[in-house]
């Protein structure tokens, strides 16, 4: 049994640890602890509880608002890790400077930097979204037609990055990516990159963004392209989607093919 001396000595550590590190953990109670309990109450994924926020509240067929009401959510009602506007606009600033024909994302999500690409995209473009979660690929391809795009603009792959990556030339007919957008899993942001390479689906001069680079962070990834030789590349300084003091960056990487 801890003593009471005792645990009013570490009473000062505890409170500098909830001090310094409060927004963090409001981020645990906003993502996880308030989703457990809602999702138990109502009986919906918080995703699907989104979509029903949007389409109470959002106008169909305007991505920009669909945009803001998705953001309204994620601040006053509940987190979701969508982009959210400060990083859309890096994405945007980016396919307004390379006008990309072709784009990957992996990791659709919610449909949101889905709708932030292709409202950015010029003429005659297309993205192909990769999205593992069946689920959440449903509730997306509700808030990508809800924008107003269609096949022709937007094409959903439900898998795995590792197993739709090596298909997209036979089975998709994408011979090669402008504009890569990761945000998914980070752990696979390396891999991913890799297979893009081995496949031959990065010409020279692509583009690569990657977000969530800083935090959750993704070491591996970052540690590879400085030290590989074939790209140019720069960390866009952000913070957290929704979270001001919690710093993030997204990594833009240019495809040399030089080693």
């Amino acid at each position: 049994m801890v003593s009471p001396a005792l645990a009013l000595a570490f009473l000062p550590f505890v409170a500098t640890l909830l001090i310094r590190y409060r927004h963090y953990f409001l981020l645990f109670y906003r993502a996880v602890l308030v989703r457990h309990l809602r999702d138990f109450l109502t009986g919906l994924p918080r995703e699907e509880r989104a979509f029903q926020y949007l389409l109470t509240h959002a106008i169909p067929g305007d991505p920009q608002h669909i945009l803001e009401t998705f953001d309204q959510w994620s601040t006053h009602c509940e987190y979701l890790s969508n982009l959210g506007p400060q990083k859309a606009k890096i994405l945007e600033r980016l396919i307004y400077e390379k006008a990309p024909l072709t784009v990957l994302e992996l990791g659709t999500y919610c449909g949101y930097g889905t709708v932030v690409i292709a409202q950015a995209l010029p003429l005659g473009a297309r993205v192909y979204t990769v999205e593992m979660d069946s689920r959440k690929a449903a509730v997306a391809e509700k808030v990508i037609r809800l924008a107003g795009f269609d096949d022709d603009t937007v094409e959903l792959i439900v898998g795995s990055s590792e197993e739709v990556i090596p298909q997209l030339k036979e089975k998709h007919g994408l011979f090669h990516v402008d504009l890569v957008f990761m945000d998914h899993w980070k752990r696979c942001y390396l891999r991913d990159l890799q297979l893009l390479e081995a496949h031959g689906l990065l010409p020279e001069g692509a583009s690569i963004l990657a977000d969530n680079v800083i935090f959750p962070g993704a070491p591996h990834f970052l540690q590879y392209v400085k030290a590989c030789g074939k790209y140019k590349w720069r960390v866009h300084r952000t913070s957290l989607q929704y979270f001001r003091a919690i710093p993030d960056g997204m990594a833009q990487l240019t495809y040399t093919g030089e080693e």
